[in-house]
């Protein structure tokens, strides 16, 4: 083997599994709790795809988390509304309404923002769940 090729090979294999943490996941059922059985932090996003304050969001996340890579310590989880929005996770959470963002570690939630689209309140909802996914 090249070694060109074993290296690129080998950079792969480390990076994979970050990389797919790293990417947001669409909510089935049990993906949550299976998530949180294993100690992940999970950051929901229940948006919808027609919602103007997602959308906002939905920009606001994407442009902390180019900015910290740090952030793909956290497991990121996009519950679609109009699908899930009486679904059982959000009847357990009280989820009131699309545009609501949720942070969970274990059996605990660490915070909340409910059609919020301030970059700083985003940020700090972002950076209490790193802190608990490097805890």
């Amino acid at each position: 083997m090249k070694r060109r090729t074993f290296l690129s090979l080998s950079a792969g294999a480390v990076l994979a599994p970050i990389a797919a943490r790293a990417a947001v996941m669409e909510y089935t059922p049990g993906l949550v709790t299976e998530a949180l059985a294993r100690g992940e932090t999970v950051f929901l996003d229940f948006k919808a795809s027609w919602c103007t304050t997602c959308a906002a969001q939905e920009r606001v996340i994407n442009a902390l988390k180019a900015e910290n890579p740090a952030y793909e310590a956290i497991t990121f989880v996009n519950v679609d509304w109009d699908e899930h929005g009486k679904s059982a996770l959000a009847k357990s959470l009280n989820i009131p309404r699309r545009s609501t963002l949720v942070v969970l570690k274990g059996d605990t939630e660490l915070g909340r923002i409910v059609a919020g689209t301030s970059r700083a309140d985003i940020k700090a909802l972002m950076d209490t769940a790193l802190t608990a996914a490097t805890a």
